[in-house]
């Protein structure tokens, strides 16, 4: 089968980055599922990967952490879906990704794909919509329905997680979300969305709050450059307040959240998968109520540009885009 597999550590705009190459077919076993891949989308994580591999590597490792596609075969122990479902996930860090014309995936962490959204679209969500979910429901506890009068701010809120997580706020809590960003098109980005304050995090995030007329917020989300605006993000937050990060940041003195009671946590949607935990069905559970949310116009896709064919020339165009900071929304690609 065809896929698209980097060796090692080598910039995007090197022709042996990416490279397309012929491997085996995968047989389904266990709770696997055998899925023909229609569309993938391209994730920061796709490019720390690429960035992170030895160089004397010499096992190709195929990338890619958001697909959609149909079922095409099960392993035994399946129960959730059958050949010919149409699904969406985002896949197990520690297993080949779907940047291939088929991939196995176990079936607890996949689910339907919405009815309402083509492969393309529906291939922008599964990663980001997990990790926005988790963010808001496992790692800071919220109540769905409820924080009416409380705030959340976003930082960095125009990228691929930001981008679900302004929706599904928005959507399932009483929340004030406030997003930050700093080019005008992502302004106008978060702010479709349903962002209702966005404060330029070019700027001390504290001085925008203030000029906003938020002043204190209950919870804050980082999503990027954590270590840039930790001290900004401990002076915004209320006491006994809550910080959320999805980064990987050098350094954070965490002592300074000790005056304000403060709370910080940590969200790597690939925890479940990689240690099998009890509660790993969640995310079938969760895609589908997301799916679910979609087909009811309460949620659209985050798809922002489409690079063409899944094939080795058009990925490192994307990983190299992704890159440069400038984007937002997700990057899709779809075919063979």
């Amino acid at each position: 089968m065809k896929a698209i597999a980097s060796l090692n550590a080598l910039p995007a705009s090197d022709p042996l980055s990416l490279r397309d190459i012929i491997l085996p077919e995968p047989q389904a076993g266990g709770h696997d599922l055998l899925v023909e891949v229609h569309a993938v989308s391209v994730n920061p994580v796709d490019c720390k990967v690429r960035q992170g591999l030895a160089h004397d590597n010499n096992e190709p490792r195929v990338l890619g952490w958001d697909a959609s596609g149909i079922v095409r075969a099960v392993g035994p122990e399946v129960t959730l879906f059958r050949p010919g479902d149409r699904v969406w996930y985002a896949g197990a860090i520690h297993r080949p990704g779907s940047n291939s014309e088929r991939q196995l995936v176990d079936e607890r962490i996949v689910g339907r794909m919405p009815q309402t959204l083509d492969f393309a679209a529906a291939a922008a969500m599964p990663l980001t919509a997990i990790t926005a979910w988790e963010l808001l429901f496992d790692r800071l506890q919220l109540q769905p329905g409820g924080h009416d009068g409380e705030k959340l701010l976003i930082v960095g809120a125009a990228g691929g997680v930001g981008s679900v997580l302004i929706q599904l706020a928005r959507a399932l809590t009483g929340l004030t979300v406030i997003a930050t960003a700093s080019r005008d098109e992502t302004r106008a980005w978060v702010s479709s969305l349903g962002a209702q304050q966005v404060v330029d995090h070019s700027r001390p995030l504290t001085e925008g709050l203030a000029a906003a007329g938020m002043g204190e917020v209950d919870y804050v989300i980082s999503l990027n450059h954590s270590d840039q605006h930790f001290d900004v993000m401990v002076e915004a937050l209320k006491p006994q307040g809550k910080l959320a990060l999805i980064d990987d940041p050098q350094l954070l003195d965490v002592r300074k959240l000790k005056r304000k009671s403060l709370s910080l946590h940590w969200e790597l949607m690939f925890t479940r998968s990689l240690f099998a935990t009890p509660d790993m069905v969640a995310q079938h559970h969760l895609l589908n109520e997301v799916a679910a949310m979609v087909d009811a116009g309460r949620l659209r896709s985050t798809q922002s540009a489409h690079f063409g064919l899944i094939n080795a020339e058009n990925l490192r165009r994307a990983h190299a885009f992704i890159e440069s900071g400038k984007a937002s929304g997700k990057v899709v690609l779809e075919g063979f």
